[in-house]
């Protein structure tokens, strides 16, 4: 397998944008809208907890069975993890996620300014016309921060780029079954997109070799981030890859492009064309029949729910899940893991049992 070239940290690549004039958003997870972010001169960087910072900080601000990402990035608010930003922009993924932004508006008040972004839980047409007009409202808002309103030529620019970056994880995605890398190699490349620039993750996405792929009984993994990384390495030590996912932070943002001529509703029309997703209120038959494809696809065996303790969305469709891929013959398992930085034993056991009743 070939070695990925040095992925520079989130912190690296914050100071890196700031030396050279631009602003930086850290941005919570996930649907957002990257090109409307770098047409107003931001760059994101994305937060997904992290793991491995204690509750402690955070937990005073939440109930106790909050979603471990909302506590987590709290404390690493007040830990100082995000100073040196220019923005916090929360989208509303979740009730968690609205309460973090109502914390921090209203009770924690970091120095960066926090812009909210609420997500619609449809796809019909009102739908996208609320997306726009709350796209609308967030670049007026990020203007009045950078000083920048965009013209056509900065608004061109700036889908090109991203767009150009889209395309390149869409194409990794599409050479995975001729990827000679493994799992904690393509999840490092699919993830680089939360924080590097485009052009940089577009260069990327190209460097797996290609090749013969792992050997190992096909998983799909779902749920919201496949964290820690070790866990790849469990999973090829026991003889299974991830031959496909349905990540929140992978596949659910293979975003199509929008064509529309108004900027706002072609942000609007590729952030709601995604694959259907438990955080958009979809239709749990549409998305186990997508599961079920995906899987049938890549030859997956069965389905590995991951998810972070307490995700109410995913917990939603757990059940329902499984009862229609098992009456396709397709294994669900559901794994909850607290973000701690580490694999659990009792986790270690069930993801090795699991892939024992596939072989």
């Amino acid at each position: 397998m070939g070695a990925l070239p040095p992925l520079p940290s989130r912190r690296e690549v914050l100071d890196r944008e700031h030396a050279a004039g631009r602003r930086v958003a850290a941005v919570l997870p996930y649907h957002y809208p990257r090109p409307l972010l770098r047409a107003c001169g931001f760059h994101p960087i994305e937060l997904w907890g992290p793991p491995g910072v204690p509750r402690d900080e955070g937990g005073r601000h939440f109930q106790a069975y909050t979603c471990d990402i909302v506590v987590r990035a709290t404390s690493f608010l007040l830990r100082g993890g995000l100073d040196g930003v220019d923005a916090i922009l929360v989208p509303h993924t979740c009730d968690a996620l609205q309460g973090l932004a109502s914390v921090l508006g209203d009770f924690v008040r970091p120095a960066p300014p926090v812009l909210t972004l609420y997500l619609p839980r449809g796809r019909r047409p009102a739908d996208r016309d609320f997306l726009a007009a709350e796209l609308r409202r967030l670049g007026a808002a990020l203007s009045g921060l950078s000083g920048i309103t965009p013209d056509g030529g900065a608004w061109e620019k700036a889908f090109t780029a991203e767009g150009t970056a889209d395309t390149a994880l869409a194409g990794l995605y599409a050479r995975r079954p001729r990827l000679a890398a493994g799992d904690r190699e393509f999840y490092a490349v699919v993830r680089a997109r939360e924080y590097l620039p485009a052009e940089e993750f577009a260069a990327l996405a190209t460097a797996l070799p290609e090749g013969e792929p792992p050997a190992g009984v096909g998983l799909m993994l779902s749920g919201i981030v496949a964290e820690p990384p070790e866990l790849f390495d469990h999973l090829a030590a026991v003889g299974a890859r991830v031959v496909a996912d349905d990540l929140a932070s992978g596949a659910r943002r293979l975003y199509p492009a929008g064509e529309e001529g108004d900027p706002f509703a072609r942000l609007a029309a590729g952030l709601l064309g995604g694959p259907p997703d438990p955080t958009r209120g979809d239709p749990i038959a549409a998305r186990a029949s997508h599961l079920r494809q995906q899987m049938e696809a890549a030859g997956a065996r069965g389905l590995v729910v991951y998810d972070p303790k307490f995700c109410e969305p995913e917990l939603f469709d757990v059940p329902l899940v499984r009862k229609h891929l098992a009456a396709a013959g397709f294994p669900v398992l559901h794994v909850e893991v607290e973000l701690t930085g580490g694999l659990s034993q009792q986790t270690l056991t069930r993801l090795e049992a699991f892939v024992e009743t596939l072989r």
